[in-house]
């Protein structure tokens, strides 16, 4: 059993920045593909960004590219979303997610592991 715990959270005024980080604990966490979500009060939870288990390939949904960045460190068992130029629209609930088959189990909104959500908000 894989737990996910984000941290990094909080307010920020539009055009700064956040990290947000996801410390990972049980299966080895090198074997996973990582990924970040976010979610809005009475939306749908919304893809975000996704890393395969090396590392090597990353995925990014539409409006976060060249804003955000993930990335993983497997030796510390954690990944991270750099957040940059915040906007007032990326205010959400992020959450983190694993899985142990592709990124694109990720992507497709099914990982089999949840973190409980950290909230970013981003002022006017």
């Amino acid at each position: 059993q894989v737990q996910l715990i984000e941290s990094g959270g909080g307010l920020v005024q539009a055009g700064g920045s956040l990290r947000l980080s996801c410390a990972a604990s049980g299966r080895p966490f090198s074997t996973y593909a990582m990924g970040w979500f976010r979610q809005a009060p009475g939306k749908e939870r919304e893809f975000v960004a996704a890393i395969g288990w090396s590392g090597r390939t990353t995925y990014y949904t539409t409006a976060v590219k060249g804003r955000f960045t993930i990335s993983r460190d497997n030796a510390q068992n954690t990944a991270h979303l750099q957040m940059n130029s915040l906007k007032p629209e990326d205010t959400d609930v992020y959450f983190c997610a694993a899985d142990p088959g592709a990124a694109r189990t990720v992507i497709d909104g099914t990982p089999s592991h949840w973190g409980h959500g950290a909230q970013v908000t981003v002022s006017s």
